[in-house]
């Protein structure tokens, strides 16, 4: 690997798709060599992840800090290290690793490709990763994952007919030049995002690499865009009902679409005025960041084999819905998303893999709980998840949780500081002589009292609470100037 494409790998930051460790450990004594075996064991347990999920590298020879420090160990526990993979999984995992050589520095850097089959270490357990973590998956989850990786099977097909010509040659240098890539585009499809393969003159184009950088992507798939309609009213007319403001059809590649709905449905988000710190000010009805990441996962994770219908953002009065083809993966369930569980799954492992160096995706298994978060600190309701048919939906409601009047009360404590669960807390102290119990906070916001309590003792800090007496369980709400 060549010195530049080695300082490029290192800008990126450990994630889904790239990790690096160290042969040393660190300990109060200072500094001590792994034992092989045990970096070995290491090596397996990421690279199962990754090929249980959504494929990545791995760089083992390198610190924390992301200082290079190498591995100091004889030629054969150097190749005992790049045959882990072969030797710790089950079923065995051909090595694909490369020796880096920087003089005195030997790195080893692995890539594995998403595949269809579930691996398992010499332990027996199967392990999947989920952003920067390698959590070991149950029984249960691992059944779930065979079955949801059938699915895996549309983006890479490969479509015999299809040639280098009908991808948009300036869409590929584009995407090289964004990528800071040394390769030729060509090269780049093929080497390093495997959306092609074999030889130049002879290439197998699959079906992602269609998606993402057709010339004309409706000629491989009819409906891989994205339908938007602004209805009239909160309900959806029909005949002389008809009550359809706006519609626009996206027909874009996928390396283009997101920006492009972006852009034209972003000239629709009304802004609504707030009253805060006793001054007016502008806020959009959705939070940019909680539709815009709406949008971003119906696109990567649709089920594109659902040929007859495309991603379909629905704008009504009063909320915002997000419907993309195909039901949620069996591994994520909605109780998962309600829970703000960082959980993932790729439907389509080469289009993530794409959008996310593409700078779309860089909060994988954190961006459910980041809507959450966005919607509570804009006083809204939060999102909404729900599978009808062949669609999965995320719904944004614009209704504030309170009136005005609740809000502007809740601002005099600074209402950043405060959770949901918080002003939920103190709403209803308002409605009761501003008085409450531990044991209305476990009631209404249905926690436990070990939860309640810090809470509680979290607003008595801040000065928003007392108790009523030393000792006491029921506390009044401090009025704040």
């Amino acid at each position: 690997m060549p010195g530049r494409e080695l300082e490029t790998l290192l800008k990126e930051d450990r994630g889904q798709f790239f990790e690096f460790i160290s042969a040393y450990e660190h300990k109060k004594r200072g500094a001590q060599t792994k034992r092989p075996r045990e970096l070995a064991r290491e090596i397996a347990r990421i690279l199962d992840g990754m090929v249980n999920a959504d494929g990545g590298v791995l760089l083992v020879g390198v610190e924390p800090d992301k200082s290079l420090t190498g591995l100091p160990y004889s030629d054969q526990e150097i190749r005992e290290l790049g045959e882990a993979p072969q030797n710790l999984l089950n079923p065995p995992l051909p090595s694909l690793h490369e020796r880096i050589d920087l003089g005195n520095l030997l790195l080893l850097r692995f890539e594995v490709s998403p595949n269809l089959e579930i691996r398992r270490v010499a332990s027996g357990r199967t392990f999947y990763r989920i952003a920067s973590e390698n959590p070991a998956l149950a029984p249960e989850q691992i059944r779930l994952l065979k079955d949801a990786k059938r699915s895996y099977s549309y983006e890479r097909q490969h479509i015999h007919h299809a040639t280098w010509e009908d991808l948009d040659e300036s869409a590929l240098e584009s995407f090289a030049e964004r990528m800071d890539a040394r390769d030729d585009p060509r090269s780049l499809l093929t080497r390093t995002y495997h959306l092609v393969r074999g030889p130049a003159d002879h290439p197998e184009i699959s079906m992602a690499a269609l998606l993402l950088f057709a010339g004309e992507p409706t000629r491989w798939h009819p409906r891989c865009g994205i339908d938007f309609v602004k209805y009239e009213g909160t309900e959806r007319g029909y005949g002389e009902s008809l009550n359809v403001v706006k519609r626009v059809r996206i027909d874009r590649p996928l390396w283009t679409l997101i920006d492009e709905a972006v852009g034209r449905i972003k000239e629709h988000i009304r802004e609504r005025m707030v009253l805060h710190d006793l001054f007016f000010r502008e806020r959009l009805e959705y939070p940019s960041f909680a539709w815009q990441e709406a949008l971003v996962n119906a696109v990567a994770h649709r089920d594109y084999a659902l040929t007859g219908a495309e991603t379909e953002i629905w704008m009504f009065d009063d909320r915002l819905e997000v419907r993309s083809p195909g039901a949620l993966p069996a591994p994520v369930a909605v109780d998962h998303l309600n829970r703000q569980q960082r959980v993932h799954f790729s439907r389509n492992p080469l289009l993530v893999r794409t959008l996310s160096d593409l700078g779309y995706m860089r909060e994988i298994g954190e961006g459910v709980p980041r809507m959450f978060q966005e919607m509570e600190q804009n006083a809204l309701r939060p999102p909404e998840f729900s599978t009808e048919g062949f669609f999965f939906t995320v719904t944004l409601r614009n209704t504030p949780i309170y009136d005005d009047e609740t809000l502007r009360w809740l601002d005099r404590f600074d209402r950043s500081r405060l959770s949901l669960r918080q002003q939920r807390l103190l709403v209803y102290a308002l409605s009761h002589d501003k008085l409450l119990s531990t044991a209305d906070y476990q009631r209404i916001a249905e926690v436990d009292r070990d939860t309640a309590y810090r809470d509680i003792r979290s607003l008595v800090k801040m000065g928003v609470l007392a108790p009523v007496k030393p000792k006491s369980r029921t506390y009044r709400v401090v009025e704040q100037i």
